[in-house]
C-alpha cells in the first residue's frame, strides 16, 4: 500500500511515466489504473476492490422485488411456487422459482419447514380416488378454538377431485339437524355428489347404529349418496381433508366471523394455485353436479321387496312380531328380500343391513361379530 502511495505521488510530476512503472515493477496499464483511482478516490482508491459486477444482465428490477414481497405479505403461508403462479397470471415475463425463493429468504419472509416422513398407512383397501368433480365430497369438523364469543368449530366440506372448498361454516352446534340444514343449502347450490367421505364421529356416524348409520348419514343414503368412512383413529385415510384443516389452522385460527371464512374460501378456490392441479385454482376445474337436489323424498321404495316402516323406537313389525333395527332409520322404510324359507335380507336403500329370521323374529346385523367355535 505504501508503494502504491509513493508511486501515485511521483506519477503526478514524472516526465517519463513508463520508466516510473518499470522502477516499481508494474505494467503501464496497472500504473494508469492506480493513478486514475487516486484522482477519483484519493488514497482510499489504492485498496483492492471487489470483482463482483455492479449490475447483472438478469438482475431483478426493484418493482419486481416489491411485487414479490407484496404477494408474500398478502399470502403469508404460501410458498414460492404458488406465489410465482399468481405472479405469472398477469405478466408475460416471470422470474424463476429460485429467484422468488432467494428474494423471500433475503427479506426474512421464509421459514424452513421440518421434513416429515410419509405415512406408511396408505389408503383404505376399500377406498377409491375421485376421478371427476362431485364423485366424492369429504366432510369433517375442524378442531375448535376459542374466539371472542366463545367456542368456534367450523364445518368443512370439499370436493376431493378438484380440491374445491364447498363450505367453511361456523356452526351453532354439531347436531345432526343443524348439519343437515347446512348440507341442504350445499345440495341446492352445487347438486348432489355420488359419495360422501367422513370419519366415524358424530354426527356423520354412530358407534352403536347398524353399519354406523346416524340420522344424518341415513338421510344421505335416502338421497342416493354412497357412504365412505376412514378407519377409526386413522385420520390419514382422509389425509387431504386434514391438510385443508392445517391451512385453516394457520390462516383462520381465532376468527369466528362467517365473513372471514367466506373470504378465505373465495381466495382458496379462485386464486390459490395447487401443485396437484398443475398450479391451477380449484375453481378452474370444479363444476356443479348433474344430479340436482329435488328435496328429501317422502320414503324409499323397494321394487320386488316387501317394505316395512321403521318405527320411532327403531323397530319394524313383521307378522305381529317386533324386531329392533336402528333408531337412526326411524321414519324410513326398509326392504325385506326373501332368501330362503322364513329368512330375508334387510336393505336400507342399497345398503345390506343384515338378515331377518321370521321364525325367531330376530334381526342379525351384517356388521355383527361372528362367533367362532373353540
Amino acid at each position: 500500500m505504501n508503494q502504491r502511495k509513493e508511486f501515485v505521488l511521483k506519477a503526478i510530476h514524472t516526465a517519463n511515466f513508463r520508466q516510473l512503472c518499470q522502477e516499481y515493477g508494474i505494467s503501464p496499464k496497472t500504473g494508469y489504473k492506480w493513478r486514475a483511482r487516486f484522482y477519483g478516490c484519493g488514497f482510499e482508491g489504492m485498496s483492492e476492490l471487489s470483482r463482483r459486477p455492479l449490475s447483472h444482465a438478469k438482475e431483478l428490477e426493484e418493482a419486481v422485488v416489491c411485487e414479490m414481497i407484496r404477494l408474500k405479505n398478502a399470502h403469508p403461508t404460501w410458498g414460492p411456487r404458488k406465489l410465482r403462479a399468481i405472479y405469472q397470471r398477469h405478466r408475460s415475463s416471470v422470474p424463476s422459482e429460485s429467484s422468488f425463493k432467494r428474494v423471500l429468504e433475503r427479506a426474512g419472509l421464509v421459514q424452513k419447514r421440518r421434513v416429515r416422513l410419509p405415512s406408511q398407512a396408505g389408503r383404505l383397501s376399500s377406498g377409491r380416488q375421485a376421478k371427476a368433480p362431485n364423485e366424492i365430497w369429504t366432510v369433517d369438523f375442524k378442531g375448535w378454538w376459542h374466539g371472542a364469543n366463545g367456542r368456534c368449530e367450523p364445518l368443512t366440506v370439499r370436493d376431493e377431485w378438484s380440491r374445491y372448498v364447498l363450505e367453511v361454516r361456523a356452526m351453532a352446534d354439531a347436531k345432526a339437524q343443524t348439519v343437515r340444514v347446512c348440507f341442504e343449502r350445499l345440495f341446492e347450490r352445487h347438486g348432489v355428489p355420488q359419495a360422501i367421505r367422513s370419519d366415524n364421529g358424530a354426527p356423520f356416524a354412530s358407534s352403536t347404529g347398524v353399519l354406523g348409520l346416524s340420522k344424518l348419514s341415513a338421510w344421505w343414503v335416502a338421497l342416493g349418496i354412497d357412504l365412505e368412512r376412514g378407519r377409526p383413529g386413522c385420520p390419514q385415510d382422509n389425509g387431504a381433508h386434514e391438510r385443508l384443516h392445517l391451512d385453516i389452522e394457520r390462516e383462520l385460527r381465532g376468527e369466528e366471523q362467517q365473513a372471514s371464512f367466506d373470504e378465505w374460501r373465495h381466495t382458496f378456490n379462485q386464486e390459490r394455485p395447487h401443485e396437484a392441479l398443475g398450479m391451477k385454482a380449484p375453481a378452474e376445474l370444479y363444476q356443479p353436479s348433474e344430479r340436482k337436489f329435488a328435496g328429501t323424498p317422502q320414503d324409499l321404495t323397494y321394487p320386488k321387496m316387501e317394505p316395512r316402516r321403521v318405527q320411532r323406537a327403531g323397530h319394524i313389525v313383521v307378522n305381529g312380531h317386533r324386531a329392533f333395527i336402528s333408531k337412526a332409520l326411524a321414519g324410513w322404510s326398509v326392504g325385506l328380500e326373501p332368501t330362503e324359507p322364513s329368512k330375508f335380507n334387510l336393505y336400507f336403500g342399497r345398503l345390506l343391513l343384515g338378515q331377518y329370521d321370521e321364525s325367531t323374529a330376530s334381526f342379525r346385523r351384517s356388521d355383527a361379530p361372528t362367533k367362532t367355535s373353540a
